[in-house]
């Protein structure tokens, strides 16, 4: 097989004479031509997509009342982490300026060659390649957080993450790096991505501190917000993991294009054997049920872990990493929990202690990839060489876990005496969704949350926000339908002011009219008692009057602005009425909260007085 590879294939690369004349500093990394480039752009492309597939899984983890929180922290990731790698981030790895040294690199900051330069094309493809593995690493770190984190503070943390990642990503793959002079080994990214984001994950868990009552009822994992998200999640994670992978080869040129498809072949080949593993080891530890997230993390740490060394393995060595993998996340993550280290969706197991099998897996089972230099002509123990490549891998792995996990550390510490980074607890309670983001989530605990802090905390500015996908106009109308029946049930009049029609009374259909049954059930059939009293109600609410002889009159309703500061004597009867009109009329949570409901709290909580008065 090695007798046919040509060891010095033509390069096209930008190494000829014609291409000297640049001001950028040329880097092994730029050697690409234009089959190159195409390949890491559209690779770059598809991996930003796991931003979505992180965004979706994390989000399905959660409790319904801070999955939106979770889809705004990844925005946050890619815009402010992005913006820092791009000013000093790109330059801290790959930089090779002249005070470059082996801890970091120095140069090529706010990445931007002119419009002629030579290198202007493969610099950019380099620059959104590596951006989009700094802010996937980024983003591992926010499931971690959830549920629990100020969103200003993480805000100001992602901003500033990209130190976490950057370093240690030029020691292993710079060509300053000590990691790299000694011949660490990962293509992808086991290490400098995912163990640097697990190890961040877990030191911000560790941080926090666990959520509100998290430990409360034992070590049993909460309920999931969404388990289809978090499935889709997968799904998309899993398809971006091909062109992370197979998108490190760095281009098609040469023999390139050859380890590109062996990369995305035993890339899915690790992930059969992590969920393989995760299938018989979910089924048979719940006696026949399988566990979503036991299996989405089987697959996952299976993914990690061949992602450093995705095209040095045979096909039966990448089955074994994925399913060593896979059982290494299933059993890290509950030895986790029993240190109370919260969470939420296992970054710390899947990311952190998977990729610490990746990196070693490479000193056991790599291949030398002739004719590419990726190995330095070395192998892994199992193949023969020695060694040395094992202990490279194994200070690698070690190297990069405690400097995520200290300088992570370090950087909550400082970001906390700027502004706290733990949200408070009646934020927490209520979820960030409403506290953050003014998004209200019917059904997911905030009313009972509400009722419960009302006499420790202001509410009624968050009950003015409107729930999630609903039509306050249609529930108006809703709540006085259901205004007008209860009348009609005590024997009051069931009809409103304006109401003329016959729309509460019961009414048996007529079986030779389609008036109520059929196709004329619809808007604009004047002899249909139901859309008489609908059209009426939409007009009381717009502002419609009626006098004596039901001809609409219209008026211009009070404006609250013109109310502010009277006093209640000093309002006028078409003010009162207004108001009245208005406090009836507003969508609380599922049910109006009186003074009444006020007091029993206060009573049930067991003070003597309240601290804050009531509000309405």
């Amino acid at each position: 097989m090695e007798s046919n590879w040509t060891i010095n294939y033509p390069r096209i690369g930008l190494r000829s004479p014609n291409l000297t004349n640049t001001t950028v500093n040329l880097q092994e990394s730029f050697e690409i031509d234009l089959e190159d480039t195409n390949w890491i752009l559209t690779s770059s492309f598809i991996i930003f997509t796991m931003q979505t597939g992180f965004g979706m899984l994390e989000s399905g983890c959660v409790s319904i009342k801070n999955e939106a929180n979770i889809m705004m922290k990844n925005l946050a990731d890619i815009s402010l982490g992005g913006l820092t790698y791009w000013i000093f981030g790109y330059g801290m790895s790959f930089g090779e300026g002249t005070y470059s040294n082996p801890f970091i690199g120095v140069g090529d900051f706010l990445v931007d060659p002119a419009v002629g330069d030579a290198l202007m094309g493969p610099v950019f493809a380099s620059f959104l390649f590596q951006l989009s593995f700094a802010t996937t690493a980024t983003t591992i770190v926010s499931g971690a957080m959830a549920e629990r984190c100020n969103f200003k503070a993480y805000c100001m943390f992602s901003f500033l993450n990209t130190i976490v990642y950057c370093v240690p990503a030029g020691w292993v793959w710079g060509s300053h790096g000590f990691l790299n002079k000694l011949g660490a080994v990962d293509i992808a990214g086991s290490g400098p991505v995912h163990l640097i984001g697990g190890a961040s994950a877990f030191a911000s868990a560790l941080m926090l501190g666990p959520r509100l009552g998290r430990y409360a009822r034992g070590r049993a994992p909460l309920p999931l917000g969404n388990p289809v998200n978090a499935v889709m999640g997968t799904f998309v994670l899993w398809w971006g993991w091909l062109a992370f992978n197979s998108g490190s080869t760095y281009g098609v040129s040469g023999a390139k294009w050859q380890y590109a498809a062996r990369a995305a072949v035993m890339t899915m080949m690790g992930s059969f054997g992590g969920g393989c593993f995760g299938l018989l080891f979910t089924l048979i530890k719940n006696k026949g049920k399988a566990d979503v997230m036991e299996l989405i993390n089987s697959i996952l740490g299976s993914l990690v872990s061949i992602t450093a060394g995705c095209f040095l393995y045979r096909s039966w060595e990448s089955l074994l990493i994925g399913f060593i993998g896979a059982a290494i996340a299933n059993a890290s993550a509950p030895l986790f929990d029993m240190m109370k280290i919260d969470d939420p969706v296992g970054a710390s197991a899947v990311h952190g202690a998977c990729g610490i099998w990746g990196v070693i897996a490479v000193g056991l089972f790599a291949d030398n990839p002739i004719p590419m230099e990726t190995t330095n002509g070395r192998s892994g123990l199992f193949k023969g060489g020695g060694w040395y490549l094992l202990g490279v891998q194994s200070l690698t792995a070690v190297c990069l876990a405690a400097w995520g996990s200290l300088v992570t550390m370090a950087l909550l510490w400082i970001i906390d005496k700027i502004m706290p980074i733990r949200m408070d607890p009646y934020e927490e309670l209520l979820g960030a969704d409403l506290t953050e983001h003014r998004i209200r989530h019917g059904q997911a605990g905030v009313s009972r949350a509400v009722s419960a802090l009302r006499p420790y905390h202001r509410s009624n500015s968050i009950e003015d926000v409107g729930g999630v996908g609903v039509n306050t106009g249609h529930n108006l109308v809703i709540d006085k339908i259901y205004e007008a029946n209860k009348k009609k049930q005590k024997g009051l009049n069931g009809k409103l002011s304006m109401f003329t029609n016959k729309g509460f009374d019961h009414q048996e259909p007529n079986s030779t009219s389609f008036t109520q049954t059929g196709i004329l059930n619809k808007h604009g059939n004047t002899d249909n008692a139901l859309h008489r009293t609908l059209d009426s109600m939409a007009d009381e609410i717009n502002g419609v009057r009626f006098n004596r002889t039901n001809v609409p009159v219209r008026h211009s309703p009070v404006i609250l602005e013109g109310i502010k500061g009277k006093k209640f004597k000093e309002l006028t009867v078409t003010e009162l009425e207004e108001l009245g009109e208005i406090n009836a009329s507003q969508d609380r949570f599922r049910h109006r909260f009186y003074e009444d409901d006020y007091r029993n709290d206060v009573m049930r909580s067991g003070i003597n007085t309240a601290n804050m008065r009531w509000l309405d």
